[in-house]
């Protein structure tokens, strides 16, 4: 377990001189796909066995059990299986482990789970913001709301310890919470751009997880953010009466719930454009299986997207379970309110409405890229697709199009 990068290349070629054919090295750290897809073709040479395992699950996994996903030869998880499955966090519906794929898939596995995690925690950031600002709230009354939705259909890590630290007095000057005291600078070691970065290698929207790297980059701006609050204008606060505090409150936990949905959704989405288009065959349902304990996005949720995936392994997307379709739609109008509730209050939601607009635009039969595909062959000569013919087609937009004329017509009878 290194750091990503040189150290990882430096140690294989140290060890490697002391192995032998049949031998197995394991990089257990947050390493790009494409990096152990091109140590493995290395090591080949040598008859080595490279896998490429992404783990998580801090400090506490290390003493309990962690989340383990490994992909590479399908012989040398075989052999390392007995250890693994000694050593991976246990659930009651299995170990937190199992083949992933061949090399590159653990790791793009253990990317898109970090991805999903800084949407995740962008996602209660923003609802604690809104607790905070709109509602009033103190720390101790929500860490008592967290401790309390941690008992329900929102119970995960995450959720968990957002109670624990919002309870947390500091040590230091003795008055107030820790939470108070810490800068409002977010660090990022990687693996949510490269989730980013593959999203859109493989042409799948992950609003809620660009979101969510999109705020650590600005919330590393702070100089320049506290020089622009002295300057740009954001509405005043609502005054709210206790009624609409309370329902607010109810609001934010289904909103949360939907738009964690909808994360996992984009996460899932990307692994699977990915795994068919490098032929990984990755198993969604038993993908989830991983993250159900030892790491840091294991929730209560993952039983029903696991369930999901097992009831249909052909499903393109999450949200179109008729069960998890469900609860979407029962959730919308308080999501619809907590976005608006956060505009009208000038709270930054990148994950939540990023989210939203991810829903919104997926279940829209019809959308204006009609326009913007005309703008494109207006100006570039693009081509386009019409509703009611096959084939690409040219408009004659202007004078200066018309000598280039429908492209249907122009290629006629040639192949």
């Amino acid at each position: 377990m290194l750091q990503a990068g040189k150290p990882v290349d430096e140690t294989i070629k140290s060890l490697s001189k002391y192995m032998e054919k049949g031998d197995i090295i394991v990089d257990g750290g947050n390493t790009n796909a494409k990096d152990s897809v091109r140590r493995a073709d290395q090591l080949e040479g040598q008859g080595i066995l490279f896998c490429g395992m992404g783990i998580s699950g801090g400090e506490e996994g290390a003493r309990d059990g962690p989340s383990l996903m490994p992909g590479g030869p399908k012989e040398a998880y075989d052999e390392l299986e007995p250890i693994l499955t000694s050593c991976a966090a246990q659930t009651a519906s299995g170990p937190c482990v199992g083949y992933v794929g061949p090399i590159g898939s653990g790791n793009f596995v253990k990317t898109v789970h970090n991805g999903i995690e800084y949407a995740d925690m962008q996602l209660i950031a923003e609802i604690y913001d809104t607790m905070k600002t709109v509602i009033g709230l103190d720390n101790n009354e929500m860490s008592r709301v967290f401790e309390k939705w941690n008992s329900g259909r929102l119970e995960s890590y995450l959720i968990e310890i957002t109670a624990s630290i919002l309870a947390k007095e500091d040590g230091i000057t003795n008055k107030g919470h820790v939470v108070d005291y810490i800068l409002d600078k977010t660090g990022s070691k990687g693996t949510g751009k490269w989730t980013v970065q593959e999203a859109a290698e493989v042409s799948v929207a992950a609003p809620a997880i660009s979101g969510a790297l999109d705020a650590r980059y600005i919330s590393a701006r702070k100089e320049e953010r506290v020089k622009a609050s002295k300057i740009l204008s954001g509405p005043p606060t609502s005054n709210l009466s206790p009624s609409t505090r309370k329902s607010l409150l109810k609001d934010l936990s289904n909103a949360l719930y939907a738009a964690k949905i909808c994360s996992y959704a984009q996460g899932l989405a990307v692994i699977k454009s990915a795994s068919n288009e490098q032929k990984w065959d990755i198993n969604l349902a038993g993908c989830v299986q991983l993250w159900k304990g030892g790491c840091i996005i294991r929730a209560a949720l993952l039983n029903q997207i696991q369930t999901a995936f097992t009831s249909n392994p052909n499903l393109v997307n999450l949200m179109i379970d008729p069960v998890v379709a469900m609860e979407l739609n029962s959730c919308l109008a308080s999501w619809r309110n907590v976005v608006i509730t956060c505009a009208n209050n000038g709270i930054p939601c990148p994950a939540l409405s990023g989210s939203l607009n991810y829903f919104d635009s997926y279940r829209t039969a019809s959308l204006p890229a009609n326009l913007t595909q005309a703008q494109r062959d207006y100006f570039g000569g693009h081509t386009y697709e019409r509703i009611d013919a096959a084939g690409p087609f040219h408009c004659a937009w202007t004078d200066a199009h018309k000598d280039i004329g429908n492209v249907n017509e122009r290629t006629k009878g040639q192949k």
